[in-house]
């Protein structure tokens, strides 16, 4: 005898899984969540590998505005309950991996998610009526009308490396120092994970080298947090001064491991025409990153996927492309943004997340987009807006990716509409023959090509509205839609605090914009 059909079903109780969870169980679903391992946050149990989280946990802001606060706090899910903020856990404003798991633990407790433990789903298949049937490893199937996956990126991405499964994957190799004392060591890839990874053999290895095809880039000029972060750069400083270590521009074209156990690798280097060279090292270490394991869905209902097979392909609406109902949630939501945005961070996707389960609520239980009405005049449109990106988390965590919708109705009125994903065909309510406006906060499109330190390049007067648009630092960019096209943008001029509160350079011209785009209500 089968279980009643739930209304959802989440694979996963990391941060993805529990944070909808409790949007499911405040909005009274039926749902379940199926976790492989004892705790929430199985993923935080063994990564980092070096313990030490590179999401900011910064307690001290000058403000008690719990919204405010959000934008400087990238580990906390969202709650009510002022007591699971992470901030409460941890001082460090780099925190251990271990007040992660333990967080994850209490959130779930305290919001009584159904959560159970220690049962992997196996396999995911859909039924002549359209249900979805998931097999755990315990031989039990569980049917609902609405797949939710938040596994995470769950398999190390393999390049295709002749030789390459001899080499040692971030997740198993040792990460005590003393093991590669006065060795010589390749470490593949050019992300956090292999520079967390350099930085721990500094002080006993005779010989690092980190190698890829490209370029490191640096998270403080491009933003995205992806990209190497300062605190795991000090091995830069030990490549330029001299000190035996080296980044390598080049293709790893070969592994060979030699009958002593070491290893002769060849590199193709990018700069110098593709010229080779064997290097022989002690050890080989691959932290090449992650990617989607979706190898649990049959036939009929297997998601497409995208960047190199790496993440699901999904809709606006974090729906697979070509599996309807099957939904993601997570650092699997990260194609969405791929290496430019916060999809792939907890300080990200909790907002995806939550646009996720309004999605679900609209579509299936008919409950509207929360939103507000505001009167479709210049004054009140400019006020409404400023309010929100003084003040907004997710548009300021999810910058170019969500957005705040005005949608006026023709009658002097209009909807406001926060956190939509702004590729969205339209808006999710009915307006006028006006079209709509989204607001979102974004960089400039150049940001990552001008060094911010560098004041005599891309600078721009903060007081002179006229200017706007050449800002690089995070600012509004209002949008006026109509027919389906973009027929006109107003930027908001950056401001070092981040408060668009002049009333000469951010409030009038944004009511000037209104008042031209913007048809009078009717006598």
């Amino acid at each position: 005898m089968r279980d009643e059909a739930l209304d959802y079903l989440v694979i996963g109780a990391g941060p993805a899984g529990l944070q909808l969870g409790c949007s499911l169980r405040r909005a009274g679903r039926r749902y379940l969540i199926l976790e492989a391992g004892p705790t929430p946050g199985t993923f935080f149990r063994t990564f980092p590998r070096h313990r030490t989280m590179i999401s900011n946990n910064k307690r001290y802001t000058g403000t008690d505005d719990p919204e405010l606060n959000l934008r400087m706090d990238w580990n906390s899910l969202l709650s009510d309950d002022p007591s699971l903020l992470f901030t409460r856990y941890s001082e460090r404003y780099f925190p251990a991996a271990e007040d992660m798991v333990r967080y994850l633990a209490d959130f779930a407790v305290a919001n009584r998610l159904d959560i159970v433990y220690n049962t992997r789903a196996e396999s995911v298949s859909r039924d002549a009526g359209g249900l979805f049937q998931v097999t755990d490893d315990h031989g039990r199937t569980r049917a609902a009308r609405r797949l939710v996956v938040a596994t995470g990126v769950s398999l190390p991405n393999v390049p295709a490396i002749p030789g390459v499964e001899t080499a040692e994957p971030y997740g198993t190799a040792p990460t005590n120092p003393a093991v590669y004392t006065n060795k010589r060591v390749l470490i593949i890839g050019k992300g956090n994970s292999a520079f967390e990874t350099a930085g721990n053999l500094v002080e006993t290895a005779a010989v690092v080298h980190v190698a890829g095809p490209s370029p490191v880039r640096l998270a403080w000029r491009t933003h995205y947090v992806g990209h190497l972060r300062a605190v795991n750069n000090n091995f830069l400083d030990t490549y330029q001064l001299k000190a035996q270590n080296a980044i390598l521009d080049g293709h790893v074209r070969g592994i060979e491991r030699q009958a002593d156990g070491t290893y002769l690798v060849t590199v193709a280097f990018v700069r110098a025409d593709e010229v080779t060279k064997d290097i022989p090292y002690d050890r080989v270490i691959l932290c090449t990153g992650f990617r989607f394991d979706a190898s649990i869905f049959e036939e009929g209902c297997r998601p497409d996927l995208v960047i190199q097979d790496r993440f699901p392909a999904l809709t606006p609406a974090y729906e697979s492309v070509n599996v309807p109902g099957l939904y993601f949630a997570g650092t699997l939501t990260q194609s969405r943004d791929f290496k430019h945005g916060t999809s792939g961070f907890i300080h990200g996707f909790r907002y995806g997340t939550r646009a996720l389960h309004r999605f679900l609520e609209l579509r299936h239980h008919g409950v509207p987009w929360p939103g507000h009405d505001v009167a479709a005049e210049p004054e009140a449109l400019a006020a409404a807006v400023l309010e929100r990106v003084n003040r907004s988390s997710a548009l300021w965590q999810q910058f170019g990716l969500l957005a705040d919708f005005v949608v006026p109705d023709g009658r002097g009125g209009a909807r406001y509409l926060e956190e939509l994903p702004i590729d969205l065909e339209g808006p999710p309510v009915e307006g006028g023959a006006g079209g709509h406006f989204t607001i979102t906060l974004e960089y400039g499109p150049d940001h990552d090509k001008v060094d911010p330190f560098d004041i005599t390049l891309g600078r721009i007067r903060q007081s002179d509205p006229a200017r706007a648009a050449e800002g690089h630092y995070l600012h509004p960019v209002v949008r006026h839609h109509r027919g389906g096209a973009v027929v006109a943008v107003h930027h908001i001029t950056e401001n070092l605090e981040n408060e668009w509160t002049s009333q000469e350079v951010h409030v009038e011209p944004l009511r000037a914009f209104f008042a031209a785009r913007t048809v009078p209500s009717p006598a």
